[in-house]
């Protein structure tokens, strides 16, 4: 079910850390006020993760109750982004690559340069 990704209208990430011996009630809290996002948005996917990277957390509401998905993989990591405390709604080709280990965001993002002549 994790893997594939399909059948879900948005999926989000948690980035940074996540305490993950929280339960159903915990995540929606932080989706709810940490985020302003809303848990009940059905077949939305949260996705979250702690510090060890080995394992996550998904919590998707099926419009009857919530569903609590949890991974740990047998080896391998998943490539989380630590890089701030926010949700980051992802694309299907970002939550495969993320399943399968991938860096889906740039370490260093090419960018447009606004004045090319303060270049040198």
């Amino acid at each position: 079910m994790l893997n594939d990704g399909k059948g879900f209208k948005k999926v989000y990430v948690a980035t940074g850390f996540t305490d993950l011996r929280r339960g159903i009630d915990g995540l929606a809290a932080i989706i709810k006020h940490k985020f302003n996002l809303d848990p009940f948005d059905r077949n939305t996917l949260f996705l979250f993760c702690g510090r060890r990277t080995d394992r996550i957390k998904g919590l998707l509401w099926e419009g009857d109750g919530f569903l609590l998905l949890y991974k740990r993989l047998g080896t391998g990591l998943f490539s989380w982004p630590r890089s701030a405390d926010e949700a980051l709604s992802i694309t299907e080709e970002q939550y495969r690559l993320l399943m399968e280990g991938f860096d889906i965001v740039a370490k260093k993002p090419i960018t447009e340069i606004k004045e090319p002549g303060s270049m040198f």
